[in-house]
């Protein structure tokens, strides 16, 4: 009888602790365990949040290194067309100019001309007089004779 009643003992201490346990420990190990998996999930949560507003940052980041890109290449552009457009203004700058100075000079060139004939009609207006004096052997009158002088120094 002993063996009986020391395992009939056993058996009623085993369930006096199985209800200890699940009335007074099994209760705050639960709460414990389902409190650390709600803050796993919520870090796991919080992990994939970051990843995903990690990969919106970086995207973000590659747009504006595009954008960037693009205005640069836009502000490039812009300065070779001004250049370009700089270097255009110049050379016709510069044609004009030249125009201006070869019509300068050819006016130039052209009141030397006159010059030069108004002096070689005088040159010959004092030769035909001095040979007219020598083949008439008389002095003439220039004043007098004014009007054959400018008609001959025209032809001339």
């Amino acid at each position: 009888m002993n063996l009986n009643l020391t395992l009939i003992g056993q058996a009623i201490s085993f369930a006096i602790f199985v209800w200890f346990c699940m009335k007074f420990v099994w209760p705050p190990v639960i709460a414990a365990l389902e409190e650390r998996s709600k803050k796993i999930a919520d870090g796991l949560e919080a992990a994939n949040r970051a990843s995903r507003d990690l990969e919106l940052a970086q995207e973000q980041a590659a747009q504006i290194l595009r954008e960037s890109k693009d205005n640069a290449a836009e502000i490039i552009e812009q300065a070779n067309k001004r250049a370009n457009q700089m270097i255009d203004e110049a050379k016709e700058q510069v044609i004009a100019d030249g125009k201006r100075l070869r019509e300068a000079a050819q006016a130039e060139i052209e009141q030397d001309v006159m010059r030069a004939k108004e002096a070689l009609r005088a040159q010959v207006s004092v030769l035909a007089f001095a040979g007219a004096e020598k083949i008439l052997g008389a002095t003439i009158d220039e004043k007098a004779h004014s009007e054959i002088v400018e008609q001959l120094a025209k032809e001339l």
